[in-house]
């Protein structure tokens, strides 16, 4: 290790994955830094823990690299350092991990969130990696130097490289509030404005819908949209939909809704089934719609959907309700907000960075995370495109 190397700082503003791995991998070699704004590191990686713990996914190379969009920009970075080196990255933490449903990939079963933070929290420290909590990013001054509030005291930090990673505008309550872009505005760098993803979908429900069947799931269903159709589960909420079968559907819902106004979704409530095989579960002419439900094997909720979006004439005839199963129409209104989005897109316009994330105008300055106007969706793939930027950026200092 050179003298020149052991000379050289680096200030890396905000404590999430991405902030976490760009600083593991240039601690060995550079004075670090880390300046965060709450009292502790990876406060949306815990709140990312208390549904489904999904690490990575088990998709690899070019195949994983197809989930981003825009793909051009992530690629190098996410076949860089794509799951299989996320998980030996975890398995040196002591974090061992394994491959759940639909390839979302877990820590072993009994560790916690917490527990993963803390192992590499324990790795930074081990590395002599700073940490300087309640250090608010408040701007730039003339030379690009940055600006730090602390306990209302303002302090400007010189350093030799400046990682950004703070973060989309969901979830504010962890900080990632998405107030630092007027200041990079300030010096020049375009930002898109956020919007939800991987978000629930506002529905102008019959009021019997709400009151009665507001968070019931509708599983193995598919919804379609776009002429893109999946497989999965939604729930019913007192506001819209939710659920792994439409967060997928949202980048297409949002272009949908800006170029018309409206978005529909068809919902196949029986996927596996054609309609010719509904049709040969009934055996009776004398079949009421009070024998809907055992006949299709469909649950009141299912049913009270169909019947509210149905006219008299197709709920009572059995034909017209099969292809009701099969193909049901629900306007979408709106996209839940940001606030509660599991993430966004928009912030930094990647037009604005060189291949390493550093900015074209200013190239001391790197920029990784959600603060990237990137998308990807839920099934571990926002924390691996996280980790993959923090990675990538690291790696290309060194070089």
């Amino acid at each position: 290790m050179s003298e020149t190397l052991n000379q050289k700082n680096i200030a890396i503003i905000g404590g999430g994955p991405s902030a976490m791995i760009a600083a593991d991998i240039l601690s060995q070699s550079f004075n670090l830094t880390i300046y965060e704004k709450n009292s502790g590191l990876g406060n949306k990686f815990l709140v990312a823990g208390k549904g489904g713990f999904n690490l990575t996914n088990s998709l690899s190379g070019i195949e994983l690299a197809e989930k981003y969009t825009p793909k051009e920009f992530m690629q190098d970075a996410i076949i860089a350092f794509d799951s299989n080196a996320l998980r030996e990255w975890y398995s040196n933490l002591g974090i061992e991990t394994f491959v759940g449903t639909s390839g979302r990939v877990f820590p072993k079963k009994g560790i916690k969130p917490v527990e993963v933070l803390n192992k590499i929290k324990d790795k930074l420290n081990s590395q002599n990696v700073k940490i300087e909590y309640e250090h608010e990013f408040v701007g730039f001054n003339e030379n690009q130097n940055v600006k730090i509030i602390f306990k209302g005291e303002a302090k400007t930090i010189v350093a030799d490289y400046y990682i950004f990673a703070l973060g989309g505008a969901s979830w504010s309550i962890t900080g990632s509030d998405g107030k630092w872009k007027k200041y990079f505005e300030e010096i020049g760098v375009n930002i898109i404005p956020f919007e939800s993803s991987n978000c629930g979908v506002n529905i102008k429900w019959d009021n019997h819908i709400v009151e009665n069947h507001a968070g019931k799931p509708l599983k193995n269903i598919s919804v379609s949209l776009g002429g893109t159709t999946l497989k999965g589960e939604a729930v019913i909420t007192d506001y819209g939909l939710e659920g792994n079968v439409i967060y997928p559907q949202i980048p297409k819902v949002r272009e949908l809704l800006k170029i018309q106004s409206k978005a529909e979704i068809v919902i196949d409530f029986k996927p596996d089934n054609t309609f010719e095989d509904l049709l040969k579960k009934v055996n009776s002419k004398k079949t009421t719609t009070k024998d809907y439900g055992k006949i299709f094997n469909l649950k009141r909720e299912q049913l009270a959907l169909i019947k509210s979006y149905s006219t008299k004439e197709e709920y009572l005839s059995i034909e017209l309700f099969i292809k009701k199963i099969k193909s049901l129409s629900i306007q979408v209104e709106s996209l839940r907000d940001i606030e509660e989005s599991i993430s966004t897109v928009g912030g930094i316009d990647t037009q604005e960075l060189n291949s390493d994330f550093s900015l074209k105008k200013y190239p001391k300055i790197f920029c990784i995370g959600e603060m990237v106007d990137w998308d990807a969706p839920t099934g571990g793939f926002l924390l691996q495109g996280a980790f993959s930027m923090g990675y990538y950026v690291g790696k290309s200092i060194l070089e």
